[in-house]
């Protein structure tokens, strides 16, 4: 427990500093843009290739992946029937409401939380793995589908899963870790290097967001979507990977916790990304995003302090 809390301490105080260099502008407007993309694009593929050259697969894509993929789609089915026959929303908007309750900031916070709260940031590998090369794509597809009148092409998705760094770094680790292979070190250590940025980046990054918005600031009609949907990704979905991976799995521990603590991460940001391109509830995937991005270290301690 007391490792937990210092993990999570390490966090918050680089959380800190990025609230406090955002408060002052000392790094300018387009800083937190800059560094989530030099996290997304260059130092977490890095970090992730690395640590997952090392990992044990089965450790790792095993049961946790199983728990990733069914406590997502529990919470994202059961969201989409409440939105759409309870709330009465467009089936559109109903798509990507299930889709802010239950696609987890992996990339982002997944990361520095898996290495410092939880030990190895191998262990958001199968949520990396799971969203970005299945979930998120078929969201995609729907939504593209419902609000342009035509369906994407598999090639198009395929690229688009292809070209993403994130897979790409992972893939990459994956293929060392089951090969046995090891990097020369005139590979290894640059890229050691560029790994060491991504969890600086990324909190730094986020800190900055933090004094940006206010949550409900612009609720727009849609307060009870967006409580709702902050509920379901904070609660039910830890909730399900809880249940399926203690009683269903029988997993036990620090392998519990560490996909419990995965499925309360908060709203992944691609989901407002999304939102604006298809032009589809926009404020409850924002203040979802900013919502769940507030509380959920916040449940997290919870989290910890349930599971010992």
């Amino acid at each position: 427990m007391l490792a937990v809390l210092e993990g999570f301490s390490v966090v918050w105080l680089i959380i800190l500093v990025g609230w406090f260099v955002g408060r002052k502008n000392v790094l300018g407007d387009n800083a937190p843009m800059v560094l989530s993309r030099l996290s997304f694009f260059v130092a977490s593929p890095a970090l992730l290739l690395e640590t997952l050259a090392k990992a044990e697969l089965r450790t790792v894509l095993a049961e946790p992946l199983l728990v990733a993929a069914v406590s997502a789609v529990v919470t994202g089915g059961s969201f989409f029937l409440l939105v759409k026959f309870v709330l009465n929303r467009s089936l559109s908007e109903a798509v990507l409401s299930a889709m802010s309750s239950s696609t987890a900031n992996a990339a982002n916070l997944g990361i520095p939380i898996a290495a410092y709260v939880l030990g190895d940031a191998a262990l958001i590998a199968p949520v990396l793995v799971f969203q970005l090369a299945f979930y998120t794509p078929i969201y995609l597809m729907l939504l593209d589908s419902l609000t342009s009148g035509h369906r994407p092409t598999p090639g198009r998705i395929l690229l688009q899963i292809m070209t993403n760094p994130m897979i790409l770094g992972t893939a990459v680790g994956l293929v060392l870790a089951a090969t046995r292979w090891q990097l020369p070190a005139l590979l290894a250590e640059p890229l050691h290097l560029i790994a060491g940025a991504a969890i600086p980046a990324i909190l730094i990054a986020f800190g900055m967001s933090l004094g940006t918005s206010k949550p409900l600031s612009g609720a727009d009609g849609r307060r009870s979507d967006i409580l709702l949907a902050t509920g379901f990704k904070l609660v039910l979905h830890p909730l399900v990977a809880f249940l399926l991976g203690h009683f269903v799995l029988g997993m036990g521990g620090a392998a519990l916790f560490a996909v419990v603590v995965a499925a309360a991460l908060p709203t992944a940001q691609n989901v407002f990304v999304a939102a604006q391109r298809y032009r589809v509830g926009v404020t409850v995937a924002k203040d979802t995003v900013l919502a769940t991005t507030v509380l959920a270290i916040p449940a997290m301690f919870v989290i910890a302090f349930l599971l010992g």
